[in-house]
């Protein structure tokens, strides 16, 4: 206890040692000068105008190069609401169940791609005419109308130490998950509704003979963050992959191997045999979507995409692009197997072919956004400044602004 003297030099103790009183300093006792602005009218004004100026070319600009530069092509494949007021955009669309290829509009192909029910696996030829150059990259984008995966039951439905490896998972997992957790005895990895609602149409690029000539290919990797690859998505703890000499001789054995046949990559014919721990016990993610590689597990990019969930009802995920160009007059021809139905939910989906600029892809709102502040600020600017041409405001003097002197 620290003490200090007084007039009749009696000892008054002070506070302790161990205060948790800041020390007397201005950075501690908050005494740093600090720097306002006076809004004066004059400069308010002033500053308001220089806003306004400077913000409405730039979102003319930005709507320029969004209307110019960047090139887009939507075609709806899939909605509700079949007999809807659907926009004509002539596009070629092909069953596989016919031979015929027809000029149709978004509400023909709409009847020949769509399902009525989850995982048909119906499947459809969509051919779209280039009407203008489109500079690589291309992007391919499905867009979701009517999805709410902004929805707080719906995101928060996930494991992440789950989707990191781990086998445990704690109470509070299992009740964010549920009722997508278990099925009976049968553990679901990954759990919750984002991952078991994942998005599983299949889209596949057919080239034709000259593209197939200047090797134009839909490149499928790198559609996902990098980050989220490599901190948030592991398989789980135990598994193990190995790719056999030949597949022939590629046998699944247990107890090293759980497979029941060796894994064919269908892209380049190689073959792999894999080890999920608990397979007996545990339903993984390939087994509920067919496409995905067991290889790849929650690692796959079309996977970790989906996993991030959009903010709004209406939104587009990347499912891969083209690093080649394509001119006015070439065709594109795409291949969907359609498995995820939008009947239930009211939604549609759409296939997205588009470019970028500078400022993303095509987006009229960034602009109007920027001209919309910058027409407000002028009209603020012009009020105050007829408000204070003829009825001023008593200002003090501003002299007698200055520092406390302590």
């Amino acid at each position: 206890m620290k003490t200090r003297a007084t007039d009749d030099t009696t000892m008054v103790p002070t506070a302790a040692s161990n205060s948790r009183e800041p020390l007397d300093t201005a950075v501690r006792q908050q005494r740093m000068k600090a720097w306002t602005p006076i809004l004066h009218p004059v400069w308010v004004i002033a500053t308001l105008i220089v806003i306004g100026v400077s913000f409405i070319p730039v979102g003319f600009k930005i709507k320029a190069i969004s209307d110019n530069e960047v090139v887009e092509y939507k075609i709806l494949y899939d909605a509700y609401d079949k007999d809807g007021d659907i926009s004509s955009n002539t596009t070629t669309t092909t069953t596989t169940t016919t031979t015929t290829t027809t000029t149709s509009t978004e509400d023909e192909i709409v009847q020949s791609c769509g399902i009525e029910s989850a995982n048909e696996g119906k499947s459809c030829l969509v051919e779209h005419s280039i009407n203008k150059d489109m500079k690589g990259p291309v992007m391919v984008y499905y867009e979701i109308e009517n999805f709410y995966q902004n929805h707080r039951e719906y995101y928060t439905s996930r494991d992440d130490a789950q989707l990191l490896g781990s086998l445990t998972q704690s109470s509070l997992a299992a009740s964010e998950c549920s009722p997508l957790n278990k099925l009976g005895n049968i553990t679901l990895n990954p759990c919750g509704l984002i991952a078991n609602t994942f998005f599983n149409d299949v889209i596949t690029f057919l080239p034709n003979n000259e593209q197939t000539t200047n090797n134009v290919q839909m490149i499928e990797d790198g559609i996902a963050w990098q980050s989220d690859l490599e901190y948030r998505y592991r398989q789980p703890d135990g598994f193990k992959s190995e790719e056999c000499d030949d597949c022939a001789n590629c046998v699944c054995e247990s107890p090293d191997w759980s497979c029941n046949q060796p894994y064919v990559d269908p892209r380049d014919g190689k073959c792999y045999r894999y080890f999920y721990p608990n397979d007996d016990t545990t339903h993984y993610l390939y087994e509920t979507y067919p496409m995905i590689s067991p290889i790849k597990g929650v690692t796959d990019e079309h996977f970790v995409v989906w996993m991030r969930v959009a903010s709004f009802p209406k939104f587009r995920k990347l499912y891969g692009y083209f690093e080649n160009d394509f001119k006015e007059g070439d065709t594109v021809t795409f291949r969907i197997e359609n498995n995820w139905q939008v009947k239930r939910f009211k939604g549609s989906k759409s296939l997205v072919i588009t470019t970028t600029s500078r400022y993303g892809g095509k987006n009229d709102r960034l602009g109007d956004c920027f001209i919309v502040i910058g027409g407000c600020c002028l009209f603020a600017a012009a009020f105050f400044a007829v408000k204070h041409i003829f009825k001023p405001r008593s200002l003090g003097d501003e002299k007698y602004l200055k520092y406390k002197v302590e």
